[in-house]
């Protein structure tokens, strides 16, 4: 019989289990993916069922394969999704998914309000259509009949562990992404509930992250009364932890469908302009920072839909990016905002949408490939500027993410934000921060095992040449969309 623990992370086009060993070494995955819908311009929905589906088959799978039950089991989820439920935990309608702008409008109005710097301040979600404070209240307004029929709001993780437990109970970290939660007192904010027009009793009940609770039920194959299940926190949140990121001068830095950076500390980092978000990793450790709704997304959009590439398999990325190397730093001039689905931090604006700049007769495929990864790193490195701090500056940057497949997309990251790169080879860092949570809530010391996954990583240089000409090219790129801003919604208003 082999000790182990499973970290499961509810991903928003996938749930992923890594089991690993007591001394932390990967001994076992599952992956099982999902559709999102979008049934309407702005929508972004999820049937909370699937993501259920693909749990109870991940953890089967792993523990059919190690033929034991786990140690423990614990919860990396999306962040920002909402959905009604009736008391007995059954959704009302699909999962309001972070990528949802439907409220964006409402978003707006509170920025501009007298409460709008008071209210990010003391919950510490950045005011944007992702929130669901706003999501809550555009259905108040624009569905009215399904917002009084709810019993509860909950997200996709409250989902899974109340088919798991029958409780509701929302997770601190989870809890702090929602636009509604006091990260200073860690409970509920009143002028919060206000504004969405509920009371305490259609939220669930927020605990710690070390939260364990041992199942009764013979719901999932090979766990037995002796697994306990950490409830964990949200994946941004687990990717730092697991990433060993949550020391002064380090950051993380994920690119998948969409991309974040994120730095810990012991107290918010407040900036109300490129508004940083501020979560919990638990009671006592703030994940500071911002992110970006134009990752991987951007790029499956450019091969897809603009230069219509089907099908894209690992040999059409090699090839692509093989071509993209033969283009010089800064794509002979031409720059992408990469803004096709809105955009977050720092630019928090709903209508906002992508351009190329800068187009001539030289311009070719290649370049528009370089350009459009450039411009999803210069998004990010305009957050990681938003959220470091001048007397204790980034040293060094851990990334995850489907992009550290790519050679050529991590060097190109390293060299416009002019850091030192670490990638850990431990898997899915989400996933490995909630087993970090779980070892440390069944009171395993788990510093070892962070030395040892520190000692197994690769570090990737910048290019000092190209860092210089990525220099003078990014305070152009940061000027562009304040430039094209009016236009761009002029627009927007137009075509919606």
């Amino acid at each position: 019989m082999q000790n182990y623990l499973i970290g499961i992370d509810l991903g928003t086009g996938s749930t992923k289990a890594v089991a690993v060993d007591t001394a932390g070494k990967t001994i076992a995955t599952a992956q099982s993916h999902y559709q999102t819908s979008n049934p309407k311009p702005g929508y972004s929905e999820q049937n909370p069922e699937l993501i259920w589906q693909a749990f109870v088959k991940c953890i089967n799978q792993v523990t059919t394969k190690l033929n034991a039950a786990p140690i423990a089991i614990s919860f990396s989820s999306a962040m920002h999704s909402i959905m009604p439920v009736d008391e007995h935990g059954n959704a009302l309608a699909d999962a309001m998914l972070w990528s949802d702008s439907r409220s964006g409008d409402i978003a707006r109005q509170i920025r501009k309000s007298a409460e709008g710097e008071d209210l990010y301040r003391h919950t510490g979600t950045a005011i944007y259509a992702m929130s669901p404070l706003c999501k809550l209240m555009w259905l108040r307004e624009y569905d009215n009949a399904l917002f009084k029929k709810a019993h509860k709001f909950i997200s996709v993780k409250e989902y899974v562990w109340f088919k798991l437990f029958g409780a509701f109970e929302v997770d601190y970290s989870i809890a702090s992404a929602m636009g509604m939660f006091d990260v200073l007192e860690l409970k509920w904010y009143d002028k919060a509930l206000d504004l969405a027009a509920i009371d305490l009793s259609k939220l669930s009940m927020p605990v710690n992250t070390n939260h364990k609770r041992y199942i009764t039920t013979d719901i999932l194959r090979g766990v037995d009364s002796q697994t306990a299940f950490i409830i964990g926190a949200s994946d941004g949140c687990c990717a730092n932890l697991g990433g060993n990121a949550v020391r002064p001068g380090v950051g993380a830095l994920t690119i998948g469908t969409s991309g974040a950076v994120r730095v810990g500390g012991n107290a918010p980092v407040y900036n109300y302009d490129a508004m940083t978000f501020n979560y919990l990793l638990n009671a006592n450790t703030f994940i500071s920072g911002g992110a970006v709704n134009n990752g991987g997304a951007a790029v499956n959009w450019l091969l897809k839909d603009f230069l219509k590439i089907e099908p894209v398999t690992e040999e059409t990325y090699r090839q692509l990016f093989n071509e993209i190397e033969t283009v010089k730093p800064g794509s002979d001039g031409l720059v992408f905002l990469p803004y096709l689905y809105g955009e977050r931090a720092p630019v928090w604006d709903a209508k906002s949408s992508g351009a190329f700049i800068n187009i001539n007769f030289k311009h070719q495929q290649q370049h528009f490939l370089r350009a459009a990864l450039e411009g999803i790193c210069f998004a990010l490195n305009d957050v990681l500027k938003a959220v470091e701090n001048p007397a204790q500056p980034i040293s060094e940057v851990v990334i995850s993410g489907g992009f550290i497949s790519s050679a050529t997309w991590v060097q190109l990251l390293a060299d416009i934000t002019g850091k030192k790169l670490v990638l850990l080879q431990s898997g899915d860092a989400s996933a490995i921060g909630a087993i970090y949570l779980a070892m440390e809530a069944l009171g395993v010391d788990i510093s070892q095992i962070i030395n040892n996954e520190a000692a197994d990583r690769v570090v990737i240089e910048p290019n000092a040449e190209a860092y210089a000409i990525y220099s003078k090219i990014f305070p152009i790129y940061k000027k562009l969309y304040a430039d094209l801003r009016s236009s761009i919604h002029q627009l927007y208003d137009l075509n919606n």
